[in-house]
């Protein structure tokens, strides 16, 4: 007696990338900026060749967050409403400086009406709201964000934390430490890496964790083959550096739409 066997016959899926063709907009410092030349090709142009992005880069050269709503202005002033995502990278000029870290609210006494298991009736309860002070990095957060996703409302917005980075010592004026060391104002780059996580949570965007994703770690000599040079400048990724930055966003872009 022969034994019947099946054979399953597997459909063919042809999956196309969520970001395939789509207007993106950039926003961030030198490791964005096309000026900087540190590197011939950025991330974002990896990402043109692989998924056809076309790309609005607006980022600029030792920018801190407090520059994110005039690069989302100059998008709006020059293509309106016709980009379909954009992606922020910045805070490390943030932390270079010592930017203070400050808070994402303030809290006041206010009245509410609420009712639970009984009528409604004024209560006191504590309201906090949104801090707005440009003055420190997470003011800074959520002045940008508040000025994005109002200008922007229907767009996918993703936040790219910083990178590590380790020495950049382009002059006697520009001669910034390892993050090793702490700020002017006391505090590590993992704090400022940590507010853009943050961020997601009260803001409800998406972050894509750079820091850890991406694998660079100019800190140890092994990875300066990603950096633009070993000796003087760990800061800015070479074209590896910014390869290894685009598989990486390639990737996890995939889990996340384009409305």
């Amino acid at each position: 007696m022969c034994a019947l066997m099946m054979v399953p016959t597997a459909a063919q899926t042809v999956m196309t990338h969520p970001w395939q063709g789509k207007r993106v907009a950039y926003f961030g410092d030198s490791i964005t900026d096309p000026r900087n030349k540190a590197s011939k090709k950025k991330y974002w142009g990896f990402l043109e060749d692989w998924l056809g992005i076309t790309p609005y880069v607006y980022a600029v050269s030792g920018r801190q967050w407090n520059d994110i709503p005039r690069q989302a202005g100059q998008l709006h002033t020059e293509h309106g409403d016709s980009v379909d995502a954009i992606l922020i990278f910045i805070g490390t000029n943030d932390y270079n400086a010592g930017v203070p870290i400050g808070e994402w609210f303030t809290e006041t006494d206010e009245k509410v009406m609420a009712g639970i298991h009984e009528p409604k009736h004024l209560v006191s309860r504590k309201q906090q709201h949104l801090c707005m002070d440009n003055g420190t990095y997470r003011g800074r957060i959520n002045i940008a964000l508040s000025t994005v996703k109002k200008m922007y409302p229907t767009k996918q917005i993703v936040l790219l934390t910083p990178i590590h980075r380790a020495g950049f010592y382009a002059n006697d004026k520009n001669w910034q430490p390892t993050e090793d060391y702490r700020n002017l104002c006391g505090e590590y780059l993992a704090s400022y890496v940590d507010a853009v996580k943050e961020a997601g949570n009260i803001w409800a965007v998406p972050v894509i964790d750079l820091n850890a994703l991406s694998g660079l770690y100019p800190m140890i000599d092994e990875h300066a083959q990603y950096f633009n040079r070993a000796d003087t400048d760990r800061l800015h990724p070479n074209d590896a550096g910014h390869e290894r930055l685009a598989k990486t966003l390639m990737q996890q872009l995939l889990a996340l739409p384009v409305f």
